[in-house]
């Protein structure tokens, strides 16, 4: 009798746990506390829209893929799928300077137009920021020590890293749908930290200073009325083997919305698939236990195998990596084509594209009950309560 009672007491407390756990979701505020209407509606129906699988997402979806250039309603995936992703990405970098273009040569008038029809169609944009070194000029690779430094309150560039701040701000003031609202951005600032291969990375930035230059970052956004971003804090795989890597680095509740983490698969033999398969089912646990404790958010921001060179990459390696975490989209990397800038030149892609010699897997993954895509969450109105 008393082994019955404690188990209806734990079942109880399971299940009053859970409700308590998802009221708390369905109740919660974005970091910025006067964030719009449509981003906290956006924010709260993340926690509801991931019960029902992951989202699908591409990078620069819209703009261009493999042998081809801005063409109207054009997607690699869409070719194959007859459907669009479900998050697109997008990058600022090159805003900094208000270039026409951002790094990868997509004009920021086109960005600016992709964006409002992702939103018009009830798609996501996210963006992440390759922005060039304040210190050096040169472009987000260049890392020596002491870049950060240089820019927060009292470094040398500090006042030109508040002017390239400037400059984003009024371009994501700009963004805005057909029904003239503001588009919410999951915004992904100093990506890929726990690498050493920007100016921000941890060889070169204490978690104090990072630490710093984020909650900078979030409040003089919020202080230039930018009030339609979700914060997207992201390691990558590299240097996070446990919990206390991947916080290590992280600003606080009041600052971030979502965590995230970027990995990708180098090569096609065995064991690196299976080092990757492992490293991701391995990130994704920890990030799962982080998300429920400080209740945010996650993602897998960057992934992808380039040019996708096993037969069953999709349905098996990245769906089963990523198991049964609770995520809420996987974005995978550019369909740039063929690379003559590349050492050596070849072709560079993430995505299927029609006539590819695996398509046939991506379509399964497509069809996939926990896979979201466009046509998906156009039906959940991510941006209405």
């Amino acid at each position: 009798m008393k082994n019955k009672i404690t188990i209806l007491l734990a079942a109880f407390f399971a299940i009053s746990c859970k409700s308590t756990q998802q009221a708390n979701q369905q109740t919660a505020l974005p970091a910025d506390k006067k964030a719009t209407k449509e981003t906290v509606a956006l924010y709260q129906n993340l926690f509801k829209a991931r019960e029902k699988g992951y989202m699908f997402g591409h990078q620069d979806a819209l703009a261009y893929g493999v042998n081809w250039r801005y063409e109207e309603g054009r997607s690699d995936v869409k070719d194959v799928t007859g459907d669009y992703p479900a998050v697109y990405g997008w990058d600022l970098g090159r805003m900094e300077n208000k270039e026409a273009n951002d790094l990868d040569g997509v004009p920021f008038n086109k960005q600016r137009d992709f964006v409002k029809q992702v939103y018009d169609r009830g798609g996501i944009s996210t963006f992440s920021w390759h922005m060039n070194n304040p210190l050096s000029g040169k472009d987000a690779w260049d890392n020596p020590e002491g870049t950060v430094a240089s820019i927060l309150p009292g470094g040398a560039k500090h006042e030109v890293f508040k002017k390239w701040l400037d400059n984003a701000a009024e371009y994501f003031l700009t963004l805005k749908g057909s029904d003239g609202k503001l588009v919410p951005i999951l915004f992904r600032p100093y990506h890929e930290f726990t690498g050493n291969w920007f100016w921000w990375c941890k060889n070169t930035t204490s978690p104090e200073q990072f630490k710093q230059l984020w909650k900078f970052t979030v409040t003089y956004f919020e202080g230039k009325g930018v009030h339609n971003l979700l914060y997207v804090y992201n390691t990558s795989d590299a240097n996070v083997q446990t919990e206390a890597d991947f916080m290590e680095y992280y600003p606080g509740d009041d600052y971030v919305d979502m965590i995230s983490f970027d990995i990708y698969q180098g090569g096609g033999d065995g064991k690196k698939m299976d080092k990757f398969m492992a490293d991701t089912h391995r990130i994704c646990q920890i990030m799962e236990k982080v998300g429920t404790e400080h209740n945010k958010l996650t993602a897998i921001a960057e992934t992808g195998f380039e040019e996708i060179k096993y037969p069953t990459w999709w349905t098996e390696t990245l769906h089963q990596s990523i198991g049964d975490a609770k995520i809420s989209y996987v974005l995978v990397w550019r369909n740039h084509g063929w690379n003559e800038h590349m050492e050596p030149p070849h072709m560079h892609y993430y995505a299927p594209y029609k006539g590819h010699q695996y398509e046939q897997d991506f379509i399964e993954y497509y069809n996939l009950p926990q896979t979201l895509f466009q046509s998906d969450v156009t039906k959940l109105n991510l941006y209405k309560h």
